[in-house]
């Protein structure tokens, strides 16, 4: 879940790294196990790529056939967990942006192809955009064709529209790269539109400009070369300057412009997406519009739709999941069997799945150490399915990102995973905190249960009283982003929007970005690191910023200790045999939802 300063001047025309590092599929073999390797963090760094920014060919619609594609059937969907936003701009975890890839479009996309290879192309624009003045003036110019599902064509004063309503107050879970590379960091950029565009007041000219019908032009103060990288966001999808936009309520139904549409959404229990005549593939380079549409309906814990979708009967032969793992229980089965073991996506994800210590409540340090050396790290790691799943983190930066130091492990995680108690109780006994009451927030499903018997049962023989609180899984990040959630300790998986530690460490540990809805899980408020992160965008030289990062990163780790690492997160997923077009998505870090097909 899915989950973003000024960027290096050159990442436009020189490489950026794949966000998530993968296979794009696992096939043949005998199925046994010894042929479905796990992935490491070697693997990772030997499967980066360049992300270019492509041509106007590239960006040129339609998108590529996929190989043995046919059009027609419907495809069953099992999800564990119900959408708790359908606001593109609330959109900023894993689940939301897999269904975002159908029904939403914005000025940019990531484009893949079946070798991996992966470019940022225009989407709704006619290119990945026009870069002037340095870096401070882009210009993207829409393609012709290019609608609503009700019809309405999509303009420019659309696209102004979208980006204004992300300053409105009721916007809290997106990203906000874009608005604070238009109108200052942290917080501060909401008073440049304080209600947004709801009361007829715009962004000036000088900022934001839509000379015509067809052409966005953002001005900056410094240089923004990645912006192309941050619209592909499902936060900063197209939503239409019209009376449709009802604000708040627009979570609940939004007017899509990708090759699907919402026909019914009953939350927590199901949606149907059907076939939007109003998109035109001619105008899409990304994606494909094979399916009639996607029967999906949530409850479905990593096990029921892994035995559902290893029995491979009935309606799951044309089943997939979209962000359900196969279940760790059920790895081994799926593996040794035959035709599962054909049926297989297979990735290393950007995340790290951390504790997040909530600083306003644990504000010792030796109380978050404590905490840190008691986490049974190599424990979770085997309920979520072993090298299957994850390796234990030594540190906050995931393998995919620019800045990761293999063997960094200044709490020892690496080297005793399995916590060290006797570490942990002596700290807390010189904090004066022996039997501290611990309130420890978990999400509502089986292996977060599982993970919940596992972490308290450690912390408990490190000398804390934990009171465990069980979260209904749908609104996890909503409740764990409140700045007043009530929790002490609570996991979340992070993982950077591109490549670049400056899409992991402002976005998680500035602390003039603490607000309801903010990524700062911790509410740290160091002025170090915040001094640190404002200097360091501002360094345009590659490695040497890269180099301070990691620097920053150090101190964060380690002078402060906002969240424990736990582990780096992979993929393996399990689709039925009536599926084609399967292969693992580079920025969703998912199965592919754009190129699924149903066989006959």
């Amino acid at each position: 879940m899915n989950p973003l300063s000024t960027r290096r001047a050159r990442a436009v025309i020189v490489a950026l790294a794949a966000g998530s590092l993968a296979l794009t599929g696992c096939s043949g073999g005998s199925g046994s196990d010894k042929d479905h390797k796990s992935q490491t963090d070697e693997d990772a760094a030997a499967q980066a790529k360049v992300i270019p920014i492509g041509t106007v060919a590239d960006s040129t619609g339609p998108a590529a056939d996929v190989k043995g594609s046919r059009s027609g059937g419907t495809i069953r969907v099992y999800q564990r967990d119900s959408y708790n936003h359908l606001d593109p701009a609330q959109m900023y975890v894993s689940d939301q942006k897999s269904l975002s890839q159908l029904i939403f479009r914005g000025l940019t996309a990531f484009k893949q192809d079946d070798k991996g290879s992966t470019k940022v192309v225009g989407d709704l624009a006619t290119d990945a955009g026009q870069m002037s003045d340095g870096g401070k003036t882009w210009k993207y110019t829409l393609k012709d064709g290019i609608k609503f599902e009700d019809g309405k064509p999509i303009t420019s004063k659309d696209i102004r529209h979208t980006i204004e309503r992300m300053y409105a107050p009721f916007i809290t879970e997106g990203p906000t790269y874009v608005q604070q590379w238009l109108s200052g960091k942290g917080t501060s950029y909401r008073k440049a539109l304080p209600d947004g565009p709801y009361k007829g007041d715009h962004l000036p000219k000088n900022v934001l400009d839509t000379p015509d019908d067809k052409t966005v032009i953002f001005h900056f103060d410094k240089p923004q070369s990645q912006l192309p990288y941050a619209l592909t966001m499902p936060g900063y999808s197209a939503v239409p300057d019209s009376d449709k936009d009802t604000k708040d309520a627009y979570d609940v139904k939004p007017v899509t412009s990708g090759p699907y549409k919402i026909a019914s959404f009953k939350s927590g229990k199901s949606m149907q997406l059907v076939r939007n005549t109003n998109w035109d593939p001619k105008t899409d380079s990304v994606r494909h519009q094979y399916p009639d549409g996607f029967n999906i309906t949530f409850n479905h814990q990593y096990s029921d739709s892994t035995k559902r979708l290893l029995a491979d009967q009935g309606e799951a032969k044309n089943g997939v999941s979209f962000n359900n793992a196969v279940d760790p229980t059920l790895t081994r089965d799926v593996l040794n069997d035959k035709s599962a073991s054909k049926r297989l996506t297979q990735g290393y994800q950007p995340y790290v799945w951390q504790m997040n210590m909530n600083m306003d409540r644990l504000k010792d340090k030796k109380i978050r150490d404590a905490i840190t050396y008691a986490m049974p790290s190599q424990q979770i790691v085997r309920i979520n399915g072993g090298t299957y799943g994850g390796e234990v983190a030594g540190g906050l930066l995931a393998p995919t990102v620019a800045g990761y130091e293999k063997g960094y492990d200044p709490y020892g995680k690496i080297a005793k995973p399995n916590g060290d108690p006797e570490k942990a109780k002596k700290l807390l006994k010189e904090a004066g905190k022996t039997g501290m009451k611990l309130v420890y927030a978990f999400a509502n499903t089986e292996i977060r249960q599982r993970e919940a018997v596992a972490i308290a049962d450690a912390l408990n023989k490190a000398g804390f009283d934990v009171q465990k609180k069980e979260i209904n899984a749908a609104s996890w990040y909503q409740q764990m982003g409140k700045v007043d959630n009530g929790f002490d300790i609570y996991m979340t998986g992070w993982g950077q929007d591109w490549p670049d530690a400056s899409t992991v460490i402002p976005p998680s540990y500035d602390g003039t970005t603490i607000q309801d809805g903010a990524t700062n899980y911790a509410h740290i408020r160091d002025q170090h690191v915040t001094d640190e992160i404002k200097r360091i965008e501002a360094i345009a030289d590659v490695a040497k910023q890269t180099e301070e990062w990691q620097k920053l990163h150090h101190y964060i780790v380690e002078k402060v200790n906002p969240a424990a690492p736990v582990f780096f997160i992979k993929s393996l997923q399990l689709y039925g045999s009536n599926i084609g077009g399967a292969r693992y998505n580079l920025d969703v870090s998912y199965i592919d939802p754009t190129t699924l097909y149903v066989k006959k």
